[in-house]
C-alpha cells in the first residue's frame, strides 16, 4: 500500500466571544478545511501554515496541543491511501483571499453552520474536537 501525506488546519477567528470557522469549498464541490501536500523539506506544521496561506491568503498561528489526523483511500488511485494531519490555526483582522484554481468559495461561519457544510463524518469529528479544544481553553 502506498501513502500520500497532506497537512492543513481547522482555521478560526474570534469576533468578541464568538468563534467563527473557515470552511472552504473546493472546485469539486465538497466543503472542508484548507490542506495540501507536504514537501520533502517541510515539517507538518510548516506544510499546514504554507497550505493555509496559499489557499486562503491568511497568515495563521498554530495553537499548541491540538493535532488530529485522518486517513482514507484515494478513489482515483487504487491502492493509495492519504493521511491528512490537521492543526488548529487562528487568524485575526485579515481578508480571506481564496486561490481561484482550487477553491470556489470560503465561508466564515459558526460551529453549527460549519457542521452543516461539512459532508464527511471525519471532517465533522475533527471540527468537533477543535471546537471542544477551543472552548476548554477559553
Amino acid at each position: 500500500m502506498k501513502w500520500e501525506k497532506s497537512c492543513g488546519g481547522v482555521v478560526f477567528t474570534r469576533q468578541g466571544d464568538t468563534i467563527l470557522y473557515l470552511i472552504i469549498r473546493h472546485l469539486g464541490g465538497h466543503c472542508g478545511f484548507p490542506k495540501g501536500h507536504m514537501e520533502p523539506s517541510e515539517t507538518e506544521q510548516e506544510t499546514a501554515i504554507r497550505e493555509i496561506r496559499e489557499e486562503t491568503g491568511l497568515a495563521v498561528s498554530l495553537t499548541d496541543g491540538f493535532c488530529v489526523s485522518d486517513s482514507y483511500p484515494l478513489p482515483n488511485k487504487p491502492g493509495v491511501w492519504k493521511q491528512v494531519v490537521y492543526f488548529l490555526a487562528e487568524f485575526s483582522d485579515q481578508a480571506i483571499r481564496t486561490q481561484p484554481d482550487e477553491i470556489s468559495e470560503a465561508y466564515l461561519v459558526s460551529y453549527e453552520d460549519a457542521m452543516a457544510l461539512l459532508p464527511f463524518p471525519e471532517a465533522k469529528r475533527i471540527l468537533t474536537a477543535a471546537h471542544h479544544f477551543i472552548n476548554k481553553s477559553m
